[in-house]
Order: C-alpha cells, then sequence, then structure tokens
C-alpha cells in the first residue's frame, strides 16, 4: 500500500531558499570577522619624528682680508743736460755710403753650346747615313740596305757552317755602330758558333767609310742591326 504525501508539504521545494539564506548568513559572519581583526591591528603610517635627525654645524669660512700689492716704482726721470750757448759741441760726420765711381764690369762672350743628341736607331733616323754610290738614289734608307746586304753576302764564308758540323737554316745577329765621322764601330754578333760570330764581325769591319748620319742638323751616330741568315747542305 503506498503512502500518499501533501505535495505542499515536501521540504524539497524549498531548498533553493534554504541555501540561500545560508549563504547570506555565511557572508555575514565572514565580513564581521575580517571587521573585528583589522579594528585589532596596529597600522605603522610611516612617520618620520624630525627630532631624531641631528643638526650639523656647518663652519662658516670667513674672508681675510689681504692687502692689495705695492704699486709700480715710479720711472726713473730723464736727465737732461744743459748746455751754456757759448760751450762747443763737437758734432759728428756721418759719411756717406753711396760711392760716385762706378765700376764696369766687362761680360765675356757667351758661347752657345749645342746639346749632344744621343745614338739613334737606324729607324728612326732624320736623315740616314749615305753608303757609298747612294748619294744620287731617291731612297737612301732602301739603297744603304741594299748596298749592306750585297757586301754580306758576298764576303761572309758560308762553308764555316758546314766545316763546324751544322746543319739546317741558320742565322747570325749583327749590330753596329756608323759614328759621327761615318766609320762602323762596336761592332757586335751572336750565332750558333763563336767561329760564325768572328766571321760576321770581320764582314761588317769592312765596310766602307759612310757620310754619317744627322738628327735635327746635327751629325749623330747611328745604330743598325743586321741579320745573316744561310742554309747548310747536308
Amino acid at each position: 500500500m503506498e503512502t500518499k504525501k501533501n505535495p505542499k508539504k515536501d521540504l524539497r521545494n524549498r531548498s533553493l531558499l534554504f541555501f540561500q539564506i545560508g549563504l547570506v548568513i555565511m557572508l555575514f559572519i565572514s565580513w564581521r570577522a575580517i571587521e573585528w581583526k583589522t579594528d585589532k591591528e596596529e597600522i605603522d603610517v610611516g612617520m618620520v619624528d624630525l627630532d631624531m635627525l641631528e643638526e650639523e654645524d656647518v663652519p662658516i669660512t670667513e674672508m681675510q682680508n689681504q692687502p692689495p700689492p705695492p704699486p709700480p716704482p715710479p720711472p726713473a726721470p730723464e736727465v737732461i743736460e744743459v748746455v751754456e750757448d757759448d760751450s762747443e759741441v763737437e758734432e759728428e760726420v756721418i759719411e756717406s755710403t753711396e760711392t760716385t765711381e762706378m765700376e764696369i764690369v766687362e761680360v765675356e762672350e757667351v758661347e752657345e753650346v749645342e746639346e749632344e743628341i744621343a745614338d739613334v736607331p737606324f729607324a728612326l733616323i732624320q736623315q740616314v747615313p749615305i753608303f757609298p754610290g747612294c748619294e744620287n738614289a731617291k731612297d737612301k734608307k732602301k739603297c744603304m740596305s741594299e748596298k749592306i746586304t750585297k757586301h754580306v753576302n758576298k764576303k761572309f764564308d758560308t762553308g764555316l757552317g758546314a766545316e763546324l758540323g751544322l746543319s739546317g737554316r741558320n742565322r747570325v745577329s749583327v749590330q753596329f755602330k756608323i759614328d759621327k765621322n761615318g766609320d762602323i764601330v762596336n761592332v757586335r754578333a751572336r750565332g750558333p758558333h763563336p767561329r760564325l760570330e768572328q766571321e760576321a764581325v770581320r764582314v761588317i769591319k769592312a765596310l766602307p767609310k759612310m757620310t754619317p748620319g744627322e738628327q735635327r742638323g746635327q751629325k749623330v751616330g747611328v745604330l743598325y742591326g743586321l741579320p745573316i741568315n744561310f742554309v747548310v747542305q747536308d
């Protein structure tokens, strides 16, 4: 048999109300407890007692009165010598340094010294040396080269190459100078054998005397280079 209850008397319907009343009571009790604890504590406001600071005595500096520096001594009075009108005064005679006599210096005649021009290569010379027989040639430079080549081909002993055991094509480079007098000087040669070099020097020294070359109207030495080529038949 089921027990019947009155729904109006069921306490579960008011559980929310009871919970709210209990929460209010707990909050009130907590607030009072905090207020009571705060009243008991002393609050330190951090005030500073000015009487605790000691007064510091600052010494007073006294200004000493220093005496002013002594004034500078007065300048010595000028001594004026009084001379009577009757007394004789010696006068100093100042001699003049100017001379009335003029010294004439003779200037010797100045000699003009021509600037010496160094040796000029054959390719840059203005007026080439003239080989005998090229005086009337239109192109004296070409004429001179042909004459020197013809002289070397005629005088050089090409048989030396075979005697020295050489073969094939050989070359001897020769350099010399035609000086201001037209003479052949400073002959140097370089080749595959000393005897060939000596033969080349002998042949070049046998060149005839020439008319010297000129640069800016002045006789100068002319440098000339010549290769001597020959073939030794096996």
